[in-house]
């Protein structure tokens, strides 16, 4: 009887040590940010940093402006055009290569991607790329989806083409025409260091309010950039919520 109760107690030890070390374990592994993959929507990092993009898909009158607005207040974008947008305007897609933009790939057509296959995502995506290549010499190494609708599929394809899936995490909502001061208390009161801004080029008060946000931003300290000088190339990994970290 007397060994039966030592064995006992040494076996309910043991499974209380094991339990504990569990328990300890899960703590730890949940302190840890999760890995995914997923598109990037922001960077983690110290340095006041942010990247400003526009999306174009309709239209191009004011996209000059922009251009102009931009340089003037010593700040750089990133500009995603989609296929037929490149066709139509091919030397406003010259001049924001000429005046250091990053020029990155918004798909051909504008569709719904999340639902695609890979084939239907790469014939999507690669004749952009060779438009955008034939009129500045350049592959793009970011590319957005439209409506922000992908699925691990495309994040797959779009990785073995060589690019980024870029989100964002700061919607300026310009595409719902609210007025200058929303927009702009929009961009201001979500941003922060490692933030990506999404804009339109032919929204209808982004002549207006783009000016006023560079300006804060600038008060602020922040540096504003393109995409591509903003996220990290590799030795990185983005987590459940498509923040990009460091390794």
């Amino acid at each position: 009887m007397y060994i039966n109760r030592k064995a006992a107690y040494i076996f309910g030890t043991i499974i209380g040590i094991i339990l504990i070390i569990s328990i300890f374990s899960q703590i730890v592994l949940s302190a840890k940010p999760k890995k995914a993959d997923k598109p990037i929507y922001c960077v983690e990092t110290k340095q006041k940093k942010v990247a400003i993009s526009f999306d174009a898909a309709w239209g191009s009158a004011k996209t000059q402006d922009i251009m102009d607005i931009v340089k003037d207040k010593g700040a750089n974008a990133t500009f995603f055009l989609v296929g037929f947008w490149v066709d139509k305007y091919p030397e406003l897609v010259r001049e924001m290569d000429q005046r250091k933009f990053e020029v990155g790939n918004h798909s051909s057509t504008h569709p719904h991607m999340g639902g695609l296959s890979k084939a239907q995502i790469e014939k999507e995506i690669a004749p952009t790329n060779d438009k955008i290549y034939k009129l500045i010499g350049k592959v793009p190494t970011v590319f957005r989806p439209p409506y922000g609708d992908y699925s691990d599929c495309l994040v797959d394809t779009v990785r073995e083409m060589g690019m980024h899936t870029i989100q964002w995490d700061v919607d300026s909502l310009d595409w719902k025409e609210l007025g200058i001061e929303p927009m702009i208390n929009t961009v201001i009161k979500k941003v922060k260091d490692g933030s990506i801004i999404l804009f339109h080029n032919n929204s209808k008060y982004i002549t207006e309010a783009l000016p006023r946000i560079l300006d804060i931003l600038k008060e602020r300290g922040y540096e504003i950039v393109s995409v591509s000088e903003l996220i990290m190339k590799e030795n990185y990994y983005v987590d459940i919520a498509g923040v990009q970290h460091a390794n």
